[in-house]
């Protein structure tokens, strides 16, 4: 069976930080920290330990929580990781949806506060930066209600899974093979993605309570002046 990626992939964005996206491109957690100058004895509380509140930086730009990633539930479920190492590894990505329907429910999660997504072309991702992309079968940021085990071989290296699917993530972690055709749930790039607005192809702005099926379109140009459905 031939792997295919979905022709867009989406990242959903404060909607305070598109001005940074604008300016430095999509930047991990960790590479926020280190744009915002937060020191060193400071940075533990984001990097590696569960993050219970949404957090505004010294330059303005906001931090969301990881309230479905407790540290009890996720000491059940990790294989060779701690918690405080599973945080550190999440807060060095990227994160990219590959189902919408997924990224209304994140939406959901982060009202009432303004959303904007960024609709990406995925070849253009690939071309760029498939050598520090993975993916992963399972929504990495949840771990309540029965999580699914995780470590660090659920990230599968782009370049591994169009050779042989999630076997490396089997391996890695002592599960059962996933067939071909699971269809992975999120796209990462490690650290971060400087060129991004050269990959997007739409933006759109999330009001709050509204979902991805009917946001307003920013204007990039005259042809993304117009309101659009997503």
């Amino acid at each position: 069976m031939i792997m295919k990626l979905p022709i867009h992939v989406y990242h959903l964005a404060e909607a305070a930080n598109l001005p940074s996206i604008h300016q430095h491109g999509l930047l991990s957690t960790i590479a926020l920290l280190d744009l915002a100058g937060v020191r060193e004895n400071e940075r533990i509380q984001f990097e590696r330990r569960h993050r219970v509140t949404h957090t505004e930086l010294p330059n303005g730009v906001q931090v969301r929580d990881q309230k479905p990633m407790p540290v009890q539930a996720l000491t059940g479920c990790l294989i060779g990781m701690s918690p405080a190492e599973w945080y550190g590894l999440v807060n060095s990505k990227v994160f990219f949806w590959l189902d919408p329907g997924r990224l209304d429910r994140q939406r959901r999660a982060c009202e009432p506060r303004p959303q904007v997504v960024l609709v990406v072309e995925t070849d253009r991702l690939l071309a760029r930066h498939a050598e520090r992309i993975a993916l992963s079968p399972i929504n990495t940021g949840y771990a309540r209600r029965k999580p699914a085990v995780r470590g660090r071989s659920t990230f599968v290296p782009y370049a591994r899974w169009s050779e042989s699917g999630w076997s490396s993530e089997a391996i890695g972690l002592g599960t059962r093979t996933r067939a071909r055709s699971h269809c992975p749930v999120e796209m990462t790039v490690d650290a971060t993605v400087p060129d991004i607005m050269d990959m997007v192809v739409r933006i759109c702005r999330l009001e709050p309570g509204e979902c991805f099926q009917r946001p307003t379109t920013l204007r990039m140009g005259s042809r993304y002046s117009k309101r659009v459905t997503c």
